[in-house]
């Protein structure tokens, strides 16, 4: 049912708490997966690079342990426009993320990134509470 689940991450417990969820969904549909974070706008990107970068090998070490392998992505940009041109551009079936995240409370308009995510999604969207 879903051959290609994206997995949006950042440093939240959120994001934590949702991967038993993945791999849950990952074994049970067989799917392919993809991790993304994104590097929002910062007063230091160099730093934030550095802590994405080791957010990933952190997520796809953990996967790996669980015999999933998983293709880590990392992006610039709004994350909420950034989650949902990956998921259409890599053809996700459903993205996956936590309901909350840190540094990604609100990107204007009064909502949070995990409902413009749902807003704009070219697919369906797991949040995990």
């Amino acid at each position: 049912m879903f051959k290609t689940v994206l997995f949006a991450i950042d440093r939240s417990q959120e994001s934590v708490e949702a991967a038993s969820k993945v791999i849950e969904l990952v074994k049970t549909h067989n799917s392919s997966l993809i991790v993304l974070s994104v590097v929002a706008e910062s007063d230091n990107p160099d730093a934030a690079h550095k802590a994405t970068s080791e957010l990933l090998d952190s997520a796809n070490q953990m996967f790996s342990d669980k015999g999933i392998e998983a293709r880590a992505i990392e992006r610039e940009g709004k994350p909420s426009f950034t989650i949902c041109d990956v998921a259409d551009e890599m053809e996700a079936d459903l993205i996956v993320m936590g309901c909350k995240g840190m540094d990604l409370a609100h990107e204007g308009e009064g909502k949070s990134t995990s409902h413009r995510v749902i807003d704009l999604s070219p697919c369906p969207v797991l949040l995990i509470p």
